[in-house]
């Protein structure tokens, strides 16, 4: 058997030691990691954050320490520039975010006014191989009522400026602000979803294409499949765990397409609230089950995620170890749940942000 290939894109704060600030010095910091001869760094929307990005795997366990090295080159890059790197999915400290200079971001803050200057949130960015264009709008339409249940468990924002949100994934709730932020209707065919993105850009609303901020989008750049829901995950076995479940949900749905089986019929309002209800809280209480539609507690949930890849898993060998990092991640929760017990609402917001940064390079 071929095993699809997987990557990964974390987007990282970085961070001022022992205050936890963010700090506005990706230029500095990428040229003390000499970009863009390494690939592996990247900047984003705002001067207070890097991306990373893996190489192509087909092992989790390569996939694991490709996470770890892309981590620990931030890091490495941060501390040139003062800073450290923290996998939060925003900035528990009040921030004022800064753009990087440059003129395609620079075009997003006039076209966009205060969404792109608010806009400091890290996700991650999942990347599967895909066998052609029409594999990957069948598994697009197929995979949407369980994207998220990958939401809750890599929720991981819940602070923003200084405050506790009461959501798990603020960052979900702060990107959809962009007017192609969510879940989407089935497209049925290539062509359905080519003209979609068409006359999207053709409204000129958005920039391009690259604007296309849907929960799971077909890359322009890449022969993959990207899934785009989940906040970067503060632990990297938890990045790796949505990475092997994102592969495991392609492999399963591209089946289903070839065994003829019908997409879900699942409405994009019912979309839209299961994942508002993953970012409201996460794994702490009840999600909407992919197979009913009714609130069932999100451990439950969890689990039939598991059990619909299962087979998909069992072929690549990779079960046992993604039910091991599942079940860590069930019992001891997701960094929205690391972030209020490390601050602990009378602690300190600055020693959390560092035991989160300490966190993120283990």
């Amino acid at each position: 058997m071929t095993m699809r290939t997987v990557g990964v894109e974390e987007e990282l704060l970085l961070v001022e030691p022992g205050t936890g600030q963010p700090l506005a010095v990706a230029e500095t910091a990428l040229r003390a990691a000499g970009q863009p001869e390494k690939t592996e760094l990247a900047a984003e929307l705002q001067r207070q954050q890097l991306e990373t990005n893996t190489t192509v795997c087909r092992d989790l366990g390569e996939l694991a320490r490709e996470v770890r090295r892309c981590r620990s080159l931030a890091a490495e890059a941060a501390a040139s520039a003062g800073a450290r790197v923290a996998a939060l999915g925003t900035s528990p400290a009040p921030v004022l975010p800064q753009l990087v200079r440059e003129g395609r971001y620079l075009r997003m803050a006039r076209a966009f006014g205060i969404t792109a200057q608010e806009q400091l949130t890290c996700g991650c960015h999942v990347h599967v191989g895909i066998s052609s264009a029409d594999e990957a709008v069948a598994v697009l339409d197929r995979i949407r009522p369980w994207l998220a249940v990958l939401l809750a468990l890599s929720a991981n924002s819940p602070f923003w400026q200084g405050r506790d949100t009461s959501y798990a994934s603020f960052r979900y709730q702060a990107w959809g602000r962009w007017p192609t932020a969510g879940p989407t209707e089935a497209f049925v065919t290539v062509e359905a979803y080519r003209q979609t993105v068409r006359q999207m850009v053709g409204t000129g609303t958005l920039l391009d294409s690259g604007m296309v901020y849907f929960d799971a989008r077909l890359s322009e750049h890449y022969p993959t499949l990207e899934v785009r829901i989940a906040d970067v995950c503060l632990h990297a076995d938890d990045a790796v765990l949505i990475a092997a479940l994102c592969r495991a949900l392609v492999d399963t749905e591209a089946r289903s397409w070839q065994a003829g089986a019908d997409v879900p019929g699942q409405r994009t309002e019912m979309l839209r609230l299961a994942a508002w209800r993953a970012s409201r809280s996460g794994l702490d209480d009840a999600l909407l089950d992919p197979r009913s539609g009714q609130p069932e507690q999100a451990a439950t949930v969890a689990k039939a995620l598991l059990d619909h890849v299962r087979d998909a898993l069992d072929e690549a060998g990779d079960t046992a170890a993604v039910s091991d990092l599942l079940a860590e991640v069930l019992a001891r929760g997701n960094g929205a749940a690391f972030q209020r017990s490390a601050y602990g609402g009378d602690g300190s917001m600055s020693e959390m942000i560092d035991s989160a940064a300490a966190a993120t390079i283990r």
